[in-house]
């Protein structure tokens, strides 16, 4: 039995169970969009400092006042990386970062496309003689502090190119 209202239509719950009972065909749905090929994320979520890091490659996971963690290991006093190759290096101050220092890459072949020199806790100018060899040996340079040194360091050697970094301890200041 149908209800109808004084101006001449249906119920409204009526009307809904006529509705279902005709089966009114639902529009088409549109397949789902493709994904976009934009990032919807930035360039740090995929760079994971801490976990997952290859055998063969080193890797900076940590800095403090005075050294750093590679690969789970920690290392006190200033660091030389040379691609995978990770020593102890003798300057404690930025004062002592000389040619002499490092002398290494006179010899060092593959010569490393880039030397990213971590300052210690600030950027330090960098004197014409130090810069001036570095350009002898075919590389360039990169001055920064300790924390971004080795966070560029991280990104290049990930990324499969040939890259040095002379490292003084975070707590070095001039």
């Amino acid at each position: 039995m149908t209800l109808w209202h004084k101006s001449g239509g249906m119920a409204l719950p009526s009307l809904v169970k006529l509705l279902r009972q005709n089966h009114i065909p639902k529009p088409p749905q549109t397949p789902p969009p493709l994904p976009s090929l934009r990032r919807t994320f930035s360039l740090y979520d995929q760079i994971n400092l801490i976990d997952n890091i290859p055998e063969d490659q080193l890797r900076f996971q940590e800095f403090d006042e005075t050294g750093f963690k590679v690969n789970g290991v920690k290392y006190d006093g200033s660091l030389l990386c040379i691609g995978n190759l990770l020593m102890s290096w003798k300057p404690r101050n930025f004062s002592e970062v000389t040619p002499e220092s490092l002398s290494i890459f006179q010899i060092l072949r593959p010569t490393p496309e880039i030397l990213i020199l971590g300052c210690g806790r600030h950027i330090e100018p960098v004197k014409s003689e130090l810069r001036n060899y570095v350009r002898s040996t075919g590389m360039k340079l990169e001055a920064v502090d300790s924390r971004n040194a080795a966070s560029t360091y991280n990104i290049l050697n990930e990324e499969g190119r040939i890259v040095a970094a002379a490292l003084l301890p975070y707590g070095v200041s001039s």
